[in-house]
């Protein structure tokens, strides 16, 4: 009852108030209680329903502390004796909750001793000794306790001066996120209350830039003075009352704290100090006469980030989206691109990339281009002047023309890089895979595979030789919806490099963060479904239980708000969703890599072009006239080979093993059909690879022996009979190929390694084998998904 209370609560606070109004005292005993009830436990999996309570349970946690300064306080000291429990309990499951839990309280807190300061900074020193991931994200907390330590409320500031987009010359830095939801899940109720909830979330309250400022002074000047040296209240309303004149104070608390933090914090912070009580002076002496004295801070709430919902229909192109946010920025002026150098820099749409038989037609012109060729009587200032309509009448009929003297060409023209793109393509690639290829070896020996079959996560900040360079635009994408929604990313991300090497344009400037959060349709007893329809979000949920406690629990809970708001359509709306979304891509830092699969389809029709697109969870392919029948003969429980039914095909592949010494083989088989799987659906199988698993019991025949799963990262199958087959990726209907003969797949290779392999076979400096920065290159093109912890093992 208490959860439900809070959840049809509608006193959110927006902006920055007086304590007058502030939620009342949580005694500690029931935070602690709070956050027991938070944490995972073994027993999740066994019983979904609480898992799906926690998300809730953890958004419910940091509401009740969010508008009252002691609740803050008091949380942080329960949750830093909580992780040093864990730590002497070795209850390591626990630790990540907490620590995010934890970080997400100190930044939002309005004053914290330096002795607690010490004591968490302890913590996450000590878990640089432990194994991947707990050292991965001890280092990244231990660094942002130490910068906050000396300059308290840094990381509040920084935080809402990126998400607000607010001007300063000091930090640069701009964030946005992008909700992306998939129309064949988000469709009637589901899609308004997900587009309602952020609409409320960004509306929630009249803020504006100015409320902001008044957020960034008044917790920067509590949170280095406390409540000793600064009237909280006294503060906040002398803030409110200035108006338009808050800004100059605003520029100086973050030109003060920016230098502060340049300097690494010398001298003890009382520089910083000295400053900021000038300031608090200044700002409280010019709307009250009483002398200045200690009293009661104020809590400033973290607003939730800018967002953007869209419906991900097949007009939507993404990375259009991403440019025009980034020409509106307000950092951008010296990059200001007007809408016609937009387009070229952009070039096609993916869209109009993506489709391999999309012809481009040419004009056969007569006109030599020299000016004595022209007839007497042309006139070259008409001529000088063409006519537009003409122009687009002329365009148009050349399309509408279908005949064989037209000129046409697959693709589009393959514009060479330059010598300085195609470095920063390389150090693009090598940023974000150095970790990648030094953990997975650098090939070699014996026939090994280079790479190991262990899937990679973290970011492995310790072991990487080329530190990512800072970009000032951050553009978190966050995909919602089933696995079709993340193939669409997957080809999107996929044309989005291609289109990157051959015309640099948003690398250089924009740095891409990859969020998931699994929403699938709901189902009717009368519908079983064959197949996991997330499996990438299931398996995330199983190698990061804080994921599967805040994430996951979504899938259930928005189903849930919809039926609740049908119900009753006068409840206020309580961003519950935005919170959580929030929370998620602000604390979720740590990226597990998924392989990218090109797939090549053959066609039995020889006239028509093989197409080339990519998948990134699954596979199927299908003879439609056995599908009947391989379900009836599958139903038996013994079966005779004779009983085997479908077409031939062969299949060649490269299998893989954990020992690295992988096998070419060849086989043909009889089959209905085979199922290719990159996600695994147990932590026993928790391989990078493709799982092949063909629709019929394996069989025996003189000859070879077919598997009941084949492991491979490299396949062709072909069909050896007159009969063709279907291919449907990532489970979606929309990209299902007939009449197909043959297909080829294997991983995708990086742009940024393909340019530098040409570079290296332009001056034949070996082209089979790597050298110089090419062996620092992961050749493949991974999708990070970014989640709270990595794999946990």
């Amino acid at each position: 009852m208490t959860n439900k209370a809070l959840w049809d609560s509608s006193k959110s606070m927006r902006s920055m108030e007086p304590t007058v109004g502030c939620s009342p005292t949580v005694p500690e005993p029931e935070l602690y209680r709070s956050v027991q009830a938070v944490l995972p436990r073994e027993t999740d999996n066994q019983q979904p329903s609480d898992c799906f309570n926690k998300g809730m349970l953890r958004w419910t946690l940091h509401k009740k502390v969010q508008n009252n300064p002691s609740n803050s306080l008091s949380l942080v000291w329960v949750l830093i004796k909580e992780l040093e429990k864990a730590e002497r309990w070795d209850s390591r499951k626990c630790i990540i909750p907490l620590l995010h839990t934890l970080m997400y309280a100190i930044i939002q807190t309005a004053y914290i001793p330096d002795e607690l300061y010490k004591r968490v900074y302890d913590f996450c020193k000590r878990l640089l000794t432990y194994p991947h991931p707990y050292c991965t994200v001890g280092l990244s907390y231990t660094r942002q306790i130490k910068t906050e330590r000396a300059n308290p409320g840094l990381m509040y500031q920084r935080m809402l001066t990126a998400e607000q987009r607010l001007k300063n010359e000091r930090y640069p830095f701009q964030e946005r996120v992008f909700v992306l939801a998939d129309p064949e899940v988000f469709s009637g109720s589901l899609g308004e209350v997900l587009a309602g909830d952020i609409e409320a979330s960004a509306s929630g309250g009249p803020l504006c830039p100015l409320d902001h400022m008044r957020s960034v002074v008044q917790h920067s000047i509590q949170a280095v003075l406390g409540a000793e040296q600064c009237h909280g209240q006294k503060l906040a309303q002398a803030l409110k009352d200035m108006g338009q004149n808050i800004e100059p104070y605003f520029q100086e608390v973050l030109a003060t704290l920016e230098q502060s933090a340049e300097e690494g914090g010398r001298g003890e912070g009382r520089a910083l100090r000295s400053r900021l009580q000038q300031l608090y002076s200044e700002i409280v002496a010019d709307t009250d006469s009483e002398p200045l004295s200690s009293g009661p801070l104020c809590d400033c709430p973290l607003p939730n980030p800018e967002m953007s919902f869209h419906l991900w229909t097949e007009d939507l192109d993404i990375w259009r989206e991403l440019a025009r946010w980034f020409r509106s920025s307000s950092m951008s002026e010296q990059f200001c691109l007007s809408q016609e150098q937009e387009d070229f820099e952009l070039g096609e749409s993916p869209g109009d990339l993506m489709p391999s038989d999309v012809a481009r037609f040419s004009v056969m012109s007569n006109d030599s281009g020299i000016e004595r060729d022209l007839p007497p009587s042309a006139d070259l200032s008409l001529l000088s002047s063409l006519d537009t309509s003409s122009m687009s009448a002329s365009w148009e009929q050349c399309k509408s023309e279908q005949d064989a003297s037209k000129l046409s060409r697959r693709g589009g023209i393959k514009m060479k890089p330059s010598v300085k793109d195609s470095m920063v393509l390389m150090q693009n690639t090598l940023e974000d895979n150095a970790s990648l290829a030094v953990a997975g070896g650098n090939g070699g020996r014996g026939g090994r595979r280079g790479a190991t079959l262990q899937r990679r996560a973290g970011s492995n900040a310790m072991q990487n030789p080329f530190p990512k360079q800072q970009k000032h635009f951050t553009a978190r994408i966050v995909a919602i919806g089933d696995d079709r929604v993340l193939g669409r990313l997957a080809k999107a991300y996929f044309f989005f490099k291609k289109r990157e090497a051959r015309r640099l344009f948003l690398t250089m400037k924009v740095n891409l963060q990859f969020y998931y959060i699994p929403v699938c349709r709901a189902t009717t007893p009368f519908s079983p479904i064959k197949v996991n329809p997330c499996a990438l979000g299931s398996y995330l949920s199983m190698v990061d239980p804080w994921y599967n406690s805040n994430i996951r629990s979504l899938g259930c809970m928005i189903p849930k708000l919809a039926d609740m708001q049908q119900a009753n359509p006068g409840r206020s709306k309580d961003p519950f969703v935005s919170d959580v979304i929030s929370y998620y891509v602000r604390t979720g830092q740590q990226p597990v890599y998924f392989t990218i699969y090109f797939v090549k389809i053959t066609f039995t029709s020889g006239t028509k072009e093989p197409a080339e697109e990519v998948f990134l969870t699954h596979l199927e392919m299908a003879f439609p006239e056995f599908r009947q029948i391989a379900a009836s003969i599958k139903d038996k429980q013994k079966r005779s080979s004779g009983e085997a039914c479908g077409a031939v095909v062969s299949m060649n592949y490269r299998k893989v093993t954990l020992s690295g010494r992988d096998i070419d083989k060849g086989i043909s088989v009889r089959t209905s059909g085979a199922q290719i799987s990159a996600i695994p659906s147990n932590e026993t199988e928790d391989l990078n690879c493709l799982t092949l698993t063909l629709n019929e019991y394996p069989t025996k025949t003189k000859n070879n022996f077919v598997e009941s799963k084949i492991r491979t990262n490299n396949i062709k199958i072909r069909s050896l009979e007159s009969r063709s087959f279907t291919v449907t990726l990532d489970k979606d209907c929309r990209r299902t190929y007939r009449d197909v003969q043959s297909i080829e797949i294997s991983p995708c290779l990086d742009p940024g390694y393909c340019v530098q392999k040409t570079m290296r076979s332009k001056f034949k400096l070996g082209e089979d084998k790597d050298a110089g920065l090419s062996k620092y290159m992961n050749k493949g093109l991974p999708l990070p998904i970014n989640t709270f912890a990595g794999i946990i093992t």
